[in-house]
């Protein structure tokens, strides 16, 4: 009989294989400066954001076709070259708010735009929207908007319903809103318009924010003074003390309408109670059916 013996020899009791290790696989390069060209990459791609493209455009909405872009936002890339925008032929809603824009003359062939919010950018001349004949919600605060004169070129949008120069909530404005007649200025140039800076100035609501301006203007003439409320005696209240009281009218009309409401309440609850009562009882009677038959044998 014959013993047939394996032996198996390890890495460590071999001196050749220790002394010399492993070459690196040869993607271990590129992995090391994968960072570096990732950080490149990534810097172009905001340099190419400084101008609007057709590649960052279709990126951004998906569409291969620019023409069948209709809503685009472009909120705070650092852009200041609108480049092709114009050829979003029926471009409908644009946000280009947060950027570093001056020339608006790219816009000139958006004949369908609706709603355009240009803030927080440095545009100070408004004349290329004059073609924008569709045009309904404007946003321009946060500019550098200097003239009253800026405003004519606007005149001309028959659609134009909602503008907005200065916006207190993120703390935007124009020059020109220093002037003190601005706003008289601007409600009398524009005669279709119905919010001014975000406030209604006809239809539902403009007479709360009359009200709500007419009562600033009126703390600011004095009332207050080093902080405080100014006591005047003179002071009378609006009303009489009995007018918040609820009083039971004598009418005769609305006493007698009372009375038969109770009287037609009081006949619902009795058909409901009837209701209920042949419920049961038909409920009872289909149980009784649907018990099985028993025969005594």
């Amino acid at each position: 009989m014959f013993h047939t013996h394996t032996s198996t020899t390890t890495a460590s009791s071999c001196p050749r294989a220790a002394s010399h290790p492993r070459p690196p696989p040869p993607q271990a390069h590129l992995q090391a400066n994968f960072p570096a060209m990732e950080s490149k990459r990534d810097k172009d791609q905001d340099a190419d954001c400084e101008k609007i493209t057709a590649v960052l455009l279709k990126g951004r909405t998906g569409e291969f076709d620019l023409e069948s872009i209709l809503f685009l936002k472009l909120r705070g890339l650092g852009i200041h070259d609108l480049g092709c925008i114009g050829e979003c032929a029926n471009l409908e809603k644009l946000d280009l708010s947060g950027n570093n824009i001056t020339n608006l003359a790219c816009l000139t062939s958006l004949r369908l735009l609706s709603v355009l919010n240009l803030s927080a950018n440095r545009i100070s001349n408004l004349e290329p929207l004059r073609s924008c004949d569709s045009l309904q919600n404007l946003n321009v605060a946060g500019n550098i908007i200097s003239s009253i004169e800026s405003f004519h070129c606007l005149q001309s949008l028959r659609k134009l319903e909602n503008i907005r120069f200065k916006d207190n909530t993120y703390n935007y404005t124009n020059p020109v809103c220093r002037n003190t007649s601005y706003r008289t200025i601007v409600l009398e140039m524009f005669s279709n318009i119905k919010v001014l800076d975000g406030e209604r100035v006809v239809g539902r609501g403009s007479e709360l924010y009359q009200l709500c301006k007419d009562i600033d203007d009126t703390i600011k003439a004095g009332l207050y003074k080093n902080g405080q409320l100014v006591e005047r005696p003179d002071c009378k209240p609006w009303v009489e003390d009995s007018y918040w009281e609820i009083k039971r009218s004598n009418n005769a009309i609305i006493e007698e309408a009372y009375k038969q409401f109770n009287d037609v309440l009081h006949e619902c609850r009795l058909l409901n109670n009837r209701a209920t009562h042949v419920i049961s009882q038909t409920e009872r009677s289909m149980s009784l059916k649907k018990q099985p038959k028993q025969y005594a044998i």
